[in-house]
């Protein structure tokens, strides 16, 4: 399976943990876009690539692999879901790939739940790695 992680990346424990879940699902044989480690992190790049605004060159290459995958594995951590994921969600959402949450952090919205439009795109969210491990042991390739 091709799998997109959406996630934060702006610290060095978001990035740690990103390469942690990429791990687990890349154990399975999935093959996995992360865009750290795929495209960068924009503070890194230069000013222009290929031609292009970075800024441009990087939402383009994200959005191609975004059309590439067949499941967008959301991570939900962090005191606010971060903005960047939460368009990934949608847009693979909207293009009727699968969505898959990871949340394990305990921090809700209101009253215990996230926001609505969060809520309803993952198929399934999925809390911790055994879980996580689980759940992608079982998805065909």
């Amino acid at each position: 399976m091709k799998v997109y992680i959406a996630a934060p990346l702006f610290s060095e424990g978001e990035r740690d943990f990103n390469e942690k879940i990429d791990a687990v699902i890349r154990k399975y044989g999935h093959e996995t876009y992360l865009p750290q480690r795929d495209g960068g992190c924009i503070a890194d790049l230069p000013e222009i690539i290929e031609g292009q605004p970075k800024r441009k060159f990087i939402f383009k290459l994200d959005c191609d692999h975004m059309d590439w995958c067949e499941v967008v594995l959301f991570l939900y951590d962090g005191r606010v879901p971060d903005e960047g994921a939460c368009f990934e969600l949608g847009y693979c959402y909207a293009k009727g790939k699968r969505c898959i949450g990871y949340k394990t952090d305990a921090r809700s919205f209101i009253d215990g739940f996230d926001n609505v439009m969060l809520y309803g795109a993952p198929e399934i969210v999925l809390h911790n790695e055994q879980e996580l491990s689980d759940f992608f042991s079982k998805i065909i390739n």
